[in-house]
């Protein structure tokens, strides 16, 4: 696997195809990148600040303690992909391209901070987001089933006609769930936290 590093960034723009290829402390906000494919690559402790990846594709790629903040991923696709310890606030990740039929997510979270994101009506079935801190997504409308939402704070975040269908939310925290207005058959919720959702219910829990 060859290294790319921050003195050699402005490479980045002369390829249109990477493969397994390590991107190390890469530095700078706003870079461009267009039509680029990116092939079992590793980026590791890049920051990619309002940056713009435009009709790019992301194949069995690894990004690792990453600065991905209000990135813009237009007609982007991922497949495959792990985010690992990054900070990735503020993405709308219903711009990127993804698969008209599909039957497990190609993306995955852990350990990641994804406040202020946008996942509204996303078809994203086993979507992974372990142990990440999701403060005020949006989840409306987007099909979670067996998703794994383990250890998730998930405060402020937005559920609605969400297919929550199967999903994991072991020891995650602070989520208002409707239950009459989203599907949770079958879903698994600590009984401690489950407590609310009963909120929706308009009925009084006593000791």
């Amino acid at each position: 696997m060859s290294k790319v590093t921050r003195e050699q960034t402005s490479k980045l723009f002369t390829l249109s195809h990477y493969n397994d290829d390590s991107f190390e402390s890469l530095k700078g906000v706003d870079l461009q990148f267009n039509n680029i494919t990116f092939e079992r690559c590793y980026f590791m402790q890049c920051d990619f600040n309002q940056s713009d990846f435009y009709h790019c594709q992301f194949i069995d790629c690894t990004f690792s303690q990453c600065n991905l903040s209000v990135l813009s991923v237009i007609g982007t696709e991922f497949d495959a992909v792990i985010f690992r310890d990054c900070k990735a606030i503020g993405i709308d990740w219903t711009k990127a391209h993804w698969p008209q039929f599909m039957t497990q997510t190609t993306i995955q979270f852990e350990r990641c901070l994804l406040d202020g994101s946008n996942f509204y009506s996303l078809n994203l079935p086993e979507l992974t987001l372990v142990d990440c801190r999701a403060h005020d997504v949006d989840f409306r409308e987007a099909n979670l089933t067996k998703a794994d939402l383990r250890l998730t704070d998930l405060n402020l975040s937005q559920f609605s006609h969400t297919n929550l269908t199967g999903a994991n939310f072991t020891d995650a925290s602070n989520y208002q769930i409707d239950i009459t207005a989203n599907a949770v058959k079958q879903a698994i919720f600590s009984r401690f936290e489950a407590l609310s959702l009963l909120e929706g219910l308009d009925i009084q829990l006593v000791d």
